[in-house]
């Protein structure tokens, strides 16, 4: 049942990090510093406080990036491929008590792939916001995607299961739309 919840916690985490790359990582890393989150071995440094300092800057950087018109589309085309090599990451520190090759496997497939899924539905939806507003919508969309992460991250290690419920729910409810 712990390897279950593990799982959950890095796909959650991963998923957050389609919303944004750093905060997700940033919290992790509070959470693990804080003796809420044990991190798989070979991750330790991720709870180390330079690692800490670390994320909160990049974290205060990308945040602020989104909010700049031209720098928040620029930010989306480095952001997509960094949310699935974060996210791929994230669920490998997550996750522990599992052979190696089964680990990154499901990090890589559940992981990134829950990564990659918001992120591209983020790049969707910051497009759309440019197109119907002429981007003047786009610090309600940043702020949108911004809460996202925090609350996707919050939830993944308070109550696991959740996020990974809405993450299919919301998987399938795009799939019925685009068919």
């Amino acid at each position: 049942m712990e390897t279950l919840l593990s799982i959950c916690v890095g796909i959650g985490l991963s998923a957050a990090c389609g919303f944004r790359v750093f905060i997700p990582l940033l919290i992790m890393s509070i959470a693990s510093l804080s003796g809420h989150l044990t991190l798989s071995q070979g991750f330790a440094w991720i709870g180390s406080y330079p690692a800490l300092i670390a994320f909160a800057v990049a974290a205060c950087l990308e945040i602020v990036a989104y909010y700049v018109p031209w720098l928040d589309h620029l930010l989306d085309s480095i952001a997509s491929p960094a949310a699935i090599v974060a996210g791929t990451l994230i669920t490998a520190a997550a996750i522990s008590d599992m052979s190696p090759f089964l680990k990154w496997t499901v990090a890589l497939i559940a992981g990134g792939g829950a990564a990659g899924t918001i992120q591209g539905l983020t790049v969707l939806a910051r497009g759309a916001s440019l197109v119907g507003t002429g981007g003047l919508a786009n610090p309600i969309v940043a702020s949108a995607e911004l809460g996202g992460s925090v609350i996707t991250s919050t939830l993944s290690l308070i109550i696991p299961i959740i996020p990974v419920v809405l993450i299919v729910a919301l998987v399938l409810l795009v799939g019925i739309k685009v068919l």
